[in-house]
């Protein structure tokens, strides 16, 4: 039979797809990925560092803090993730980035994903996180440099396969906040006795009575690798504690830890280009942490042992993930609403007027200072936009909001999911605070309490919840599960009975809350 030289250069062509994108299956494969990680280490040093109350100032750098992106193609869409070695990023800082990587790659700003691993050890980038401003020379070095990442991600496009698993972990993450014996109720920061649960109660502190929630301890591990599946390109995992900690300077904590453990592990060759990207994402976390109140306090033990035990759990479920090739289910939606913020009465606005008068222009430095000067910039600023997005790959969801979720939250997301595995990805595209379910708002403590990192309407957390499975309804193509169960204990429920009948007893009497 005679050919054409050009009906031959199409078979050749049609030959070498069939080497590129076929799979064992026989399956095309419509997936390109691509993943970078781009150092973010400060520049400038003093710095000032947020993740406490008031704010700090250091000039040491104690490890690399990275922003580790990825990009997924397909036929019809694409999407950018990047997970920031941050606390926490603010709303107008993400949409500078998002704007500099679109401009550069061309993927829509609605197409882009920014989260923050929350290490309390980065740079600040936020004004009123507590005490701390954001440092301007960060705040300015930070946008392009998560920009350049993902355009790099984006350079990297190759085709590829995605896998991902789930993994309990839950010996590494334990609810931190704990119901307060009635006898020992204490003030908030406005005076008031109102705290009947509270972080960080000390190991077997007879003065608590036990955890105020349940705990979200899904260990979700997002694998990608080269089509033929030769060599790996990234790993996005996915995981519910605060965060490790780290004393005297800059850090990306636990998160940059376990990326360097897993890249070592997993990689083929420092040699391959591009090199392979692990990632830590924040699940939902905001009343968990990784230390067990309810047990004696374990002595030397740090984050290099539980960043090592942690590893190894993720490192046995990755090697046992299966993959697909294709990706006609690569789809992501993103909607922003509008929520209001807990405003004072004209007594707790009084009573910031004249905290404020007396501190003047100097950084706040007590709890009652912090909280007198967020009254006030709460009545200027009463909303707050929230921007939410929800990604499917295949049959994995990935919810994303900018807020510190509850260990709960996380758990009635993916009981109801549509999708047969879920995530959550928090304090993405912005950092609207803690939304703690409006049961737990009756007990108090500090992730209740009114600032920009806390002041979101009491029901906010069933707004965003029931938001975000709408967007998992719409990409899926399916109803929500319904929801079986609450999570909560006997001894739980009867607590927040009995919190929330003394808090309506407040409001009652007309005194803020």
């Amino acid at each position: 039979m005679n050919y054409s030289p050009i009906r031959f250069c199409h078979l050749q062509v049609f030959a070498l797809s069939l080497v590129i994108w076929g799979s064992g299956l026989g399956a095309r494969a419509d997936l390109s990925a691509g993943a970078y990680a781009i150092d973010i280490t400060p520049e400038t040093l003093p710095a000032i560092r947020n993740g406490g109350f008031i704010q700090q100032t250091f000039d040491q750098v104690l490890d690399r803090l990275h922003a580790r992106c990825f990009v997924f193609k397909s036929e019809d869409e694409i999407i950018a993730i990047a997970v920031v070695d941050s606390c926490m990023i603010p709303r107008d800082v993400c949409n500078q980035a998002k704007a500099l990587a679109s401009k550069q790659t061309g993927i829509p700003a609605d197409r882009i994903l920014i989260s923050s691993t929350h290490t309390h050890s980065a740079p600040s980038v936020m004004d009123l996180c507590l005490g701390s401003s954001s440092d301007p020379n960060y705040e300015t070095f930070l946008p392009p440099k998560i920009a350049e990442g993902i355009a790099s991600a984006f350079e990297n496009l190759e085709p590829a396969r995605t896998g991902w698993t789930v993994v309990d972990a839950p010996d590494h993450t334990h609810n931190r906040r704990w119901l307060k014996h009635p006898d020992s109720y204490a003030d908030d920061p406005f005076g008031e006795k109102t705290v009947r649960a509270m972080m960080h109660p000390r190991y077997q502190n007879p003065d608590y009575i036990g955890e105020s929630g349940p705990v979200d301890s899904g260990l979700t591990l997002l694998s990608i690798e080269s089509v033929d599946g030769s060599r790996p390109i990234g790993l996005l995992a996915n995981y519910s504690m605060h965060y490790f900690g780290a004393s005297g300077g800059f850090s990306a904590d636990y998160y940059g830890r376990f990326c360097e453990l897993m890249e070592l592990r997993i990689s083929i060759s420092d040699s391959v280009k591009p090199p392979f990207v692990a990632a830590m994402s924040q699940g939902t976390s905001g009343d968990l942490h990784w230390m067990d109140y309810s047990r004696p306090k374990k002595e030397n033990y740090g984050i290099e042992q539980y960043t090592d035990e942690l590893t190894s759990i993720a490192f046995d479920a990755y090697q046992k993930i299966d993959y697909k090739i294709d990706a006609s289910d690569l789809a992501m939606d993103e909607t922003t609403i509008t929520l209001d913020r807990r405003l004072a009465g004209a007594e707790r606005l009084a009573w910031a007027r004249g905290l404020n008068a007396k501190r003047g222009d100097r950084r706040p430095e007590n709890r009652p200072e912090v909280y007198a000067e967020q009254v006030l910039w709460f009545r200027d600023h009463p909303k707050e936009e929230l921007i939410l997005q929800a990604i499917s790959i295949g049959d994995l969801g990935i919810t994303a909001m900018p807020n510190e979720v509850y260990g709960i939250t996380g758990l009635k997301l993916k009981a109801q999911s549509p999708f047969k595995t879920t995530f959550n990805m928090e304090l993405a595209n912005g950092a609207a605070g803690y939304i703690p379910p409006p049961e737990q708002h009756f007990l108090g403590g500090y992730t209740t309490w009114p600032a920009r990192t806390a002041g979101l309407e009491t029901n906010a957390e069933p707004v965003i919840v029931d938001t975000l499975l709408g967007m998992l309804e719409k990409l899926s193509g399916r109803k929500r599960k319904p929801l079986a169960t609450d999570f909560y204990n006997d001894q739980q429920r009867e607590a927040i009975r009995k919190a929330r009948a003394e808090d309506n007893n407040r409001a009652n009497r007309g005194l803020d809350r």
